[in-house]
This record gives C-alpha cells, sequence and structure tokens, in this order.
C-alpha cells in the first residue's frame, strides 16, 4: 500500500513538472512570436539565417566550377547583408544588384588594363595609387551614368587590382554568376516569405471575421454597425449580436448560441433546456417572457438594419448568467474570433465588464460612439511599438475605409533623433497592409497631438495598456482614459491572451 501511495505522489510530481514545462514552452513561443513580429527583429534574424546559406552555398559551388573566383566573396558578402538588411530599400533591387558588381568589376579590370600600359607592365602584388583611383573614378562616373549605383561595386573594382594570376574574363564572369544566384535566392525569399509575413506571423490579420458584439447600453446599435463594417471586409465575415440576461429574468439557463437569420422560425423549447424564439430566447409555459421577448425584438431589428445597411449576414443570441462568461461562452459557442464591446467607464477607468472582456483569450474592440455615422472613412491609427497589435489596428483601419478612405498612422517622439528610426518602423507597419495609408512622425506628446488634430478624423484607434505593468499604468495611466472629451468615435483594441 505504501509503494502504491509513494508511486502515485511519483506520478502526480512528474504530471506537475511536465504542466510547468508546457507552461514555460507556450510563454516562450508566445515571447518569441511577439519578438520576431518586429520587422526590424525578423530582418536581422534573416540576415543571421539565411544570409550564411546563401554565402555558403556559393562557396559550395565555387569549389566545384573553376569558374568562379574567391576574390568576389567580399563583396558579394557585403551586398548579400545590403540586399536582405532593407528588402524595400534603394538598394534591394535584383537587377541593380547584379548590375552594380558587375559594373564594378568591369571598370577595375580597365584601370588595372589601363595602367599596366601605361607603365609597361606592374609588379605582381603591387597595386598602384592610380590604379586604384582610375578604378573607383570609372566606377563612380559609370553607375552613376546607368543608375546602378551601389557600395558593392566599389569593392569589386578594387579587387580587380589584386587578381593576379587570374584570368580578367574568369573574374568577371564570376562575378555576374555569384551576384546573379545571390539575386535569385533574394527573390524568393522577399515575395514568399518577407512580402507574405503578415499571413505566417500576424494571427489577427488572418482572422477576426466573426465578430460577437454585446448589446449593451445607448449606443449599442452603433458599436453592432461598427463591427458589421469589420466583418464585410471578409468574404466569409458574420456579426452575432448577443444579449446577457440575470438567470432570474428567465427561470433557465440560456447557453447556446443560434442562428436566428430566418424570422419564420417558431417558438418552442430545445430539447436541451434551452429556450428560444428564432433560436434564441426564453419561454415559460409555452409563451415568451415578456422582458426576454422585448430583448429579442430590439436584436432582430438591429439585425435587419446590419444585414441591409451593411450586406453581412448577422445572427442573434440572448444567454443568461454572469456577464462577462456567458459573453465569452457565447462568442466560444459562435465560433467568433473577435469580440467588439461598446466603450463603458468608471469613474474615468474601463468598466468591469469590458476589463473582463479585455483579459479573456479572444481579441476585443472597445468602441466609443460620439456620433450617428456608420462609416468612418478618416481614420487615425496610433502605435507606440511594432507588434502584432499594431498589425491589429492597422488592419482594421483598412477594414473601414476599403481601400477608398485615408487611414493615418502615427507615432510621436520626444527628440528629432528619434525620428528616423520611427519612419522606419512605422514603414514596416505599412508594407503589409493595402489601401491609402500614410505615415506620419510627430514630435510632440501624444495627447497635444490628438487636441491638435483629432478632429480632423472620423475614428481613432488606439490599443490598450494590456502589455503594460501596473506600476507603468499607476504612473501613466492609459492614453484611452484621457480621451473622455474628444468629439471623434474611439476604438481601443486589445489583444487576446490565448
Amino acid at each position: 500500500m505504501r509503494g502504491r501511495r509513494l508511486f502515485d505522489a511519483a506520478v502526480d510530481r512528474l504530471v506537475a513538472v511536465r504542466s510547468r514545462i508546457r507552461r514555460i514552452e507556450r510563454r516562450e513561443i508566445g515571447e518569441f512570436r511577439r519578438w520576431i513580429q518586429d520587422t526590424s527583429n525578423l530582418l536581422h534574424l534573416s540576415i543571421v539565417l539565411f544570409v550564411p546559406v546563401v554565402i555558403g552555398f556559393v562557396t559550395y559551388l565555387s569549389n566545384q566550377v573553376q569558374t568562379l573566383s574567391f576574390l568576389l566573396f567580399p563583396p558579394l558578402a557585403s551586398g548579400t547583408y545590403t540586399l536582405f538588411a532593407d528588402p524595400e530599400g534603394e538598394y534591394a533591387n535584383p537587377i541593380r544588384f547584379v548590375a552594380s558588381l558587375s559594373v564594378g568589376a568591369l571598370c577595375g579590370l580597365v584601370a588595372y588594363t589601363a595602367t599596366v600600359w601605361a607603365y609597361g607592365g606592374i609588379d605582381s602584388g603591387v597595386v598602384l595609387p592610380e590604379s586604384a583611383a582610375l578604378a573607383i573614378f570609372l566606377t563612380g562616373l559609370v553607375t552613376w551614368a546607368a543608375d546602378v549605383e551601389a557600395p558593392s561595386a566599389f569593392a569589386t573594382a578594387l579587387l580587380a587590382l589584386v587578381t593576379g594570376d587570374v584570368d580578367p574574363g574568369t573574374y568577371l564572369v564570376s562575378i555576374v554568376l555569384a551576384s546573379a544566384l545571390v539575386a535569385g535566392a533574394f527573390v524568393v525569399w522577399r515575395e514568399q516569405f518577407y512580402e507574405q509575413r503578415a499571413k505566417y506571423l500576424y494571427e489577427t490579420v488572418r482572422g477576426d471575421d466573426h465578430v460577437l458584439v454585446p448589446m449593451r447600453g445607448e449606443t449599442g446599435e452603433q458599436t453592432a454597425l461598427f463591427g458589421a463594417r469589420l466583418a464585410a471586409a471578409h468574404e466569409a465575415g458574420k456579426v452575432v449580436l448577443c444579449d446577457v440576461v440575470a438567470e432570474a429574468e428567465t427561470d433557465i439557463g440560456l447557453t447556446d448560441a443560434v442562428d436566428s437569420t430566418d424570422a419564420s422560425e417558431s417558438t418552442g423549447v430545445g430539447t436541451d433546456g434551452t429556450a428560444a424564439r428564432n433560436g434564441s430566447t426564453a419561454t415559460r409555459g409555452g409563451d415568451l417572457i415578456p422582458a426576454t421577448a422585448e430583448r429579442v425584438d430590439r436584436l432582430e431589428q438591429i439585425a435587419g438594419t446590419i444585414r441591409t445597411r451593411i450586406g453581412v449576414p448577422c445572427e442573434i443570441v440572448v444567454v443568461a448568467g454572469d456577464p462577462v462568461s456567458a459573453t465569452m461562452q457565447a462568442a466560444r459557442n459562435a465560433n467568433c474570433d473577435l469580440i467588439v464591446t461598446p466603450y463603458e467607464a468608471d469613474r474615468g477607468a474601463l468598466s468591469p465588464y469590458v476589463r473582463g472582456i479585455f483579459g479573456g483569450e479572444l481579441d476585443a474592440v472597445a468602441f466609443r460612439s460620439s456620433s450617428d455615422q456608420d462609416r468612418w472613412p478618416r481614420v487615425l491609427v496610433l502605435v507606440s511599438r511594432p507588434g502584432d497589435t499594431a498589425h491589429a489596428m492597422i488592419d482594421f483601419a483598412t477594414r473601414l475605409t476599403h481601400g477608398r478612405g485615408l487611414v493615418s498612422v502615427t507615432t510621436c517622439v520626444g527628440s528629432e533623433i528619434e525620428r528616423r528610426r520611427a519612419e522606419t518602423r512605422l514603414n514596416h507597419l505599412v508594407e503589409t497592409v493595402e489601401g491609402n495609408v500614410e505615415t506620419r512622425v510627430a514630435r510632440s506628446s501624444v495627447d497635444d497631438f490628438i487636441a491638435a488634430n483629432a478632429e480632423n478624423y472620423d475614428l481613432l484607434v488606439l490599443g490598450s495598456s494590456g502589455e503594460r505593468s501596473p506600476a507603468s499604468r499607476f504612473v501613466s495611466p492609459p492614453l484611452f482614459q484621457r480621451l473622455q472629451d474628444l468629439d471623434s468615435d474611439v476604438a481601443v483594441f486589445d489583444r487576446g491572451t490565448p
């Protein structure tokens, strides 16, 4: 008996250790995903992992094919780094890359030949200053005239002066072939991975087409229209309108989200004990409970407006229980991946309900409506750091504008020295989206920028403070808490924590 207890205790400890290891693995994988979602980190990782493979492959070929000269590797390595470090930059053109290295090699050979002819010969291993100066002069002149300037061209020009016994033609052919191989590998990487990174890395760009809208407060209908605009951007989009009632109001638990698109369905009680009218409300003795019937009538009216005005499928569901847990369960039952809830404040902070939704595993948006509009053609997106949250906010903004409006992605810096890096971050963010998108870097505080520019936009999109520590939020309250007097609509996005 004692041995059995010891065995069970050992098994329990092993199970606990295994669970702890899995939690650590999930946390580390999540941290790595957030790290690699920063485009700068992705580029550095590609340089570390991919560039050595490319150079190693070219080296292998050079050992197999005598035509390739080892002298090409220094400029080739630096040129390859230039390509992968800035895939959308000035020097990231594959044709320019091959042409510049080849022109540099040709100009170096011309300079070497001209110097040998002028001096009647040069000792082996000696590089005359005249040769170096002429090689650089010709390279700069020709690449400028042909518009194929690149730093590595000057390296191939100088290496041509020290080719020694290598045949000039062999050196030039080596440069052309090797640079063409690298350029081909770069094109494949850029088109098949880098330009498609949103599909691989940013989960919110792939999903968020089934939207659940809790019908709470006076702005529930406007919030539903906002959620419908987000869902309508995807062909498989749909909206689920959800209302939560207290258990005492229904006398039965409502647990299932059921389609109510067909208004001809009859009233009845489901076999699982969930009562339904159009599959969505409660009955007592075969009759609709008046309070619940009124809720369903309101939901059906709003659902009809959404189907007519937005053109997206709309379902309704009424559930009973704790508001937060019942809403989350309804979202899971309806296979929703985004919750759009009306913004609720409690003494300047988010209400417990919105905080509960933000603390769930699904992406969520708290929408604060200040007008009756159902279109938002001009959207201001405030970004503080790169990552999946920033990409999700930009993706939502472009969904709302449908490529016809304007999305302004903005970040604020404290000094002019930060501007260039901020511009690069914003450029990396907007490269993955389509539509009319501009980037702005403002040298001012966020509050001052919003006060001066918010009136020019229909909607302000910003992230929640979920990634900040409690101490940070205490010292500097979240931005959305300081926007109470703003006239434009506001959408606060929170990344789910699965």
